[in-house]
């Protein structure tokens, strides 16, 4: 399910323009060549992918812990059912999600942080800046989180998060060297028809998975308490 993490990223990227192409426009850079830009950008990125996979060792942890109680392919449904609710319930409902208070508190303690940083023009700033931008609450992160509890495994866990980060990466960097080229109708198509019919597309590949239907690389076979895929073997 890896590919899907990626895809994840890859496509959900145009949202991330709205969300972090101010950030990634604003980052600072020493005046130089070309090439001191684009490693100034990469190591953004960098910073962004490192953060997610951390997270990511966290949460496949939990899977973790689902996956030994026998639980695994029952937290691969409900992941699949929370992709396919943030898409067919309406905004008003699913926002109430995002702006939690602690989310408010853990944002604001977070922007304090930019400040200095953004001051500073040496690249470990920018870097550290790519740090903290993994932590800012985001829903296309939440949906990825989902993917790597259902994973079952820290390192899983990690590695799903990492190649949703990758996914991330083109359009950012992009964005954060050639300022913010992609215009606003493109985004907006992208955002309410291509992002939402691939995340009921990748909801569905959750609850498939979960329902162990003995379908190769789509609903595999997943042995109780192991959280390990298991394949019908013919002789």
């Amino acid at each position: 399910m890896f590919y899907t993490a990626f895809l994840i990223g890859l496509f959900g990227s145009f949202h991330c323009i709205g969300m972090c192409g101010p950030i990634a426009m604003a980052l600072p850079v020493r005046q130089g060549n070309i090439y001191s830009l684009l490693i100034n950008r990469l190591l953004y990125n960098l910073g962004r992918t490192i953060t997610y996979s951390a997270i990511g060792i966290v949460f496949g942890l939990i899977g973790e812990g689902f996956s030994l109680a026998g639980s695994q392919r029952f937290v691969s449904i409900g992941a699949g059912i929370m992709i396919l609710l943030m898409v067919l319930l309406p905004p008003r409902i699913t926002q109430k999600f995002y702006l939690l208070k602690p989310a408010y508190d853990f944002t604001n303690f977070l922007k304090k942080k930019f400040g200095p940083l953004f001051r500073s023009k040496s690249q470990f700033a920018t870097f550290f800046i790519g740090i903290l931008n993994g932590f800012l609450p985001c829903g296309l992160v939440y949906i990825a989180l989902a993917g790597a509890i259902a994973s079952g495994s820290p390192v899983n866990g990690m590695m799903y998060m990492f190649m949703f980060g990758l996914g991330t990466i083109p359009m950012l960097f992009a964005v954060s060297v050639a300022g913010n080229f992609i215009g606003i109708n493109l985004r907006r198509k992208v955002n309410k028809v291509i992002i939402p019919i691939f995340m009921v597309v990748l909801g569905t590949l959750f609850i498939l998975r979960g329902m162990n239907l003995g379908i190769p690389y789509i609903s595999p076979n997943l042995q109780d308490g192991k959280g390990m895929t298991k394949m019908e073997m013919k002789h």
